[in-house]
């Protein structure tokens, strides 16, 4: 099936494609009055009386009407130039694969930029002016090889051990602790926890810690808070017998 032998029969135009085509390049037709939708039903008409679909016939016909609908859309437009009037049919479609592929490529390149430009889009940039002059580079003094050499020995020598003594944690028995806490208790009834441990470490306070709860345990002194994390007052365990006692009685006298 060759396109360009068609047989077209429109209002404006009858006979082959080719001569269409033609007469619009030279500007004996006007473009305006062809009909190119009766063009493709004459193509697509001509395609069902056939029994198998012809695919170089239909890219053939695609780029002609693509190339017709150039020129008809070129036609809205008079001031812009149309160096199209002296092109043939072939020539004509092989401007407007150009163009399209050109179009394509800018396509492409507009897609590509709006990419770079979200990614890019919390990316600032300083707008004050360039420095005038770059920035001299230190030097360095001359050195003298001697002290180099010496230098270089120095840090050639092995280090000594080093000595991990220091970290190692001591921790005080709990049984002076217990001896400290019964002597205060001895000289007076209440001591404030907080106040007797606080110059002490962070080590020696845990274990202070540690003999308070194994006075406790004995039963031997009692332990009172007001509130998290505030001050431990610690009493002796007399005091809280005698402190029962006085509530009994009280109970005793006010029934």
């Amino acid at each position: 099936m060759v396109v360009r032998e068609l047989e077209l029969d429109l209002d404006a135009f009858e006979g082959p494609f080719d001569l269409l085509l033609t007469l619009v390049l030279k500007e004996e037709l006007d473009l305006a009055e062809v009909d190119v939708a009766g063009v493709v039903l004459a193509f697509v008409e001509r395609l069902t009386h056939r029994d198998e679909l012809d695919l170089d016939a239909c890219g053939e016909f695609l780029v002609l009407v693509s190339a017709l609908l150039e020129l008809k859309a070129r036609g809205l437009f008079p001031d812009e130039d149309a160096e199209l009037a002296d092109l043939e049919p072939e020539e004509a479609a092989e401007e407007l694969a150009r163009r399209l592929a050109a179009y394509r490529r800018m396509k492409e390149a507009a897609t590509w930029l709006a990419e770079r430009l979200e990614a890019e889009r919390d990316r600032f940039f300083r707008v004050g002016p360039a420095p005038l002059a770059p920035r001299a580079e230190p030097r360095l003094a001359p050195q003298e090889p001697a002290q180099l050499a010496a230098a270089l020995r120095a840090l050639a020598v092995e280090p000594p051990p080093v000595s991990l003594r220091h970290m190692a944690l001591r921790f005080p028995p709990v049984a002076q602790f217990l001896e400290r806490f019964r002597a205060i208790l001895r000289r007076r009834r209440r001591f404030d926890f907080d106040v007797e441990v606080g110059a002490l470490s962070r080590v020696e306070q845990a274990v202070a810690f540690l003999a308070l709860l194994e006075l406790r345990k004995a039963d031997e002194i009692t332990i009172a808070q007001a509130a998290p994390f505030a001050p431990i007052r610690v009493a002796s365990g007399e005091e809280r017998s005698s402190g029962d006692e006085r509530r009994a009685e009280w109970t005793v006298h006010s029934a």
